[in-house]
């Protein structure tokens, strides 16, 4: 069964992703937002009004969440030297309001994902750091193939690891609100690494949501799993050696029940007569069962027996069809979008020699917006279709209530949403 101790990269929409890229390398930090001038016309007189700086605000939020963190253990020493310096970064939120926006399609996504140049990157890595993988192989029963393909997505490879401090993005997000309970239990995870002498507030840098390192981990998920590989004393994901963080990330996955040598899962061919309404990571079957339906390896060939599995249609039915197994949802445990999961695991298989995807992609879809997204929801749950929330998040219930609603107008049941879907559920509403 599939676990969900803890989350590292944090942004994802269902079956369209939204790729958060792990570190975002390139932001400036707002560090001294400057008062505003308003202009004022209700009176028909042009007047200026000097508003207070968010930054004086957010300088008292600091004040009052260092007694919480005294009292959750954190020193007011370890305190105070994290916060110097510190102040709103308004770049943050405004990454955080737009993530939603920001949506690919899977072909979109693993054209750069999975591009020839991560893959040769990804080689060069294998060479310069093979005996090192092979020894976190053996020790956490994780193929290196699949922690190799991680670090290449997350950071590619080292090279992009986020240049934010740590404690300015969480802080600043806390402060924010929207997602307040959990960005102050990062933030007090993240004091906690500083006080336990693992790295300086200085070089405790990331994305602007709060992962770190090669590989990315939010500082929750560093506390339960990283790893001092290098026996130095310290967890170190940060610096330019990967050993501790790709050790780390092998220990998660081996925390969230991978199985040796099992793949992530393979590509397949469907049978003409074969039922969509099937194809779903909540229906499983035997690999028994998949080959007398007439499901087979891409080439044809018989799909070999890893136990329990599911079919997954990411691009509906004129898209590449895979059959995948329970590794298939460890690696989802580290981010949950199908796409970044599939991309994953044929990173690591290509980097490994393997080929291309066979089957094509239905490329000339466009992808729906996050408002088209909500607006499919809205009028599924009109016709009477489940989608629980209206949230543009393309997800499970969303893709049930779209094979019903495909099935009961003759519709290949496939739960994929496009504007051809939603065009007809307007005109029919």
């Amino acid at each position: 069964m599939r676990k969900s101790s803890g989350l590292l990269c944090l942004f994802v929409v269902g079956l369209m992703v939204q790729v958060s890229g792990g570190a975002q390398a390139s932001i400036p930090n707002d560090l001294h937002p400057q008062p505003r001038k308003i202009n004022v016309a209700s009176t028909g007189i042009r007047t200026e009004i000097r508003v207070a700086s968010a930054n004086a605000r957010f300088d008292l939020w600091v004040k009052s969440f260092r007694k919480k963190a005294l009292a959750k253990g954190i020193s007011p020493t370890v305190y105070d030297r994290a916060f110097d310096g510190v102040s709103y970064n308004s770049k943050v939120i405004k990454k955080d309001r737009n993530q939603s926006e920001f949506t690919k399609q899977i072909w979109e996504y693993l054209d750069t994902a999975t591009s020839d140049t991560r893959v040769r990157n990804g080689k060069i890595a294998l060479g310069k750091y093979r005996k090192r993988l092979k020894q976190i192989e053996k020790k956490y029963g994780v193929d290196a193939k699949i922690v190799l393909a991680i670090w290449g997505l997350e950071s590619a490879y080292g090279t992009r690891m986020g240049d934010i401090p740590i404690i300015e993005s969480l802080s600043t997000l806390a402060y924010d609100g929207r997602r307040q309970k959990f960005f102050e239990g990062q933030l007090l995870a993240a004091l906690t690494i500083i006080q336990d002498g693992d790295i300086a507030p200085k070089n405790m840098t990331g994305s602007w949501a709060g992962a770190m390192g090669h590989t990315q981990f939010i500082p929750t998920s560093y506390l339960s799993f990283a790893q001092d590989f290098k026996q130095d004393g310290k967890r170190d994901i940060w610096s330019k050696d990967p050993t501790d963080a790709l050790a780390s990330t092998a220990y998660y996955l081996a925390k969230n029940g991978w199985t040796k040598g099992q793949p992530w899962g393979m590509e397949v061919k469907l049978p003409p007569n074969f039922n969509y309404a099937s194809s779903s990571a909540r229906v499983t079957k035997s690999v028994a069962a998949w080959r007398a339906l007439g499901v087979t390896k891409i080439n044809g060939k018989p799909v070999p027996d890893y136990g329990k599995s599911s079919i997954l249609l990411p691009a509906g039915s004129k898209g590449a069809a895979f059959i995948i197994f329970e590794n298939f949802h460890v690696i989802e445990s580290y981010n949950t979008a199908d796409a970044y999961v599939i991309a994953v695991g044929h990173l690591g298989d290509r980097i490994m020699g393997g080929s291309e995807f066979k089957a094509s992609w239905p490329r000339g879809e466009k992808a729906l917006s996050f408002k088209q997204k909500k607006q499919m929801q809205r009028l599924l749950k009109r016709r009477g279709f489940k989608t629980k929330k209206i949230d543009g998040i393309v997800g499970p219930n969303t893709i049930a209530a779209i094979r019903g609603y495909q099935s009961l107008v003759g519709l290949t049941p496939d739960g994929y949403a496009t504007t051809d879907l939603l065009k007809r559920l307007k005109k029919k509403n």
